[in-house]
């Protein structure tokens, strides 16, 4: 079943578009290392903070700002990812770093979800005031998932 639809998605015209163009597979490649770095770009910029970097830099701006930009760089991360990943489904399928990978965006997904959920977020965003140590843990595990995403990221071709 899962080579049916590995096959299925192979074929899929838009797969076919990607395989085919000279230009059409790396502008995709081109917009995925850019949602990449806007994703992580945002992420490191707020953990750092949260962490104590820049501590002349007011604080709830940045929450306020960078979430929305990194969900905008994911957003664009996985769809293009997605598209990429319709070239070589079954190579990827089969790829531990393209497992890795995968695992660990919705893990740093999840993560940055239930931290935004959390009291100490809401009132961060709302007033600037919470308790720090909290989003310190959680702006560590962040970075360290996210980097990790990366690194597993380049790993796929290798």
């Amino acid at each position: 079943m899962l080579d049916d639809l590995l096959a299925a998605v192979a074929a899929w015209p838009v797969a076919t578009a990607l395989k085919a163009s000279v230009y059409v597979y790396p502008l995709v490649n081109a917009l995925h290392i850019m949602g990449l770095a806007t994703l992580f770009g945002a992420i490191v910029a707020l953990d750092l903070r949260l962490l104590g970097v820049a501590s002349g830099v007011p604080l709830r701006p940045l929450a306020q700002h960078l979430p929305r930009v990194a969900a905008g760089g994911l957003a664009v991360a996985v769809l293009t990812g997605l598209l990429l990943f319709t070239v070589k489904p079954f190579e990827y399928v089969d790829n531990r770093a393209f497992q890795v990978k995968a695992v660990l965006v919705v893990a740093g997904a999840s993560h940055a979800a239930i931290v935004h959920a959390s009291v100490a977020w809401r009132a961060l965003v709302a007033d600037g005031g919470a308790s720090r140590h909290g989003l310190r843990v959680a702006a560590a595990i962040s970075l360290v998932i996210w980097t990790s995403a990366i690194l597993a990221g380049r790993l796929i071709a290798f």
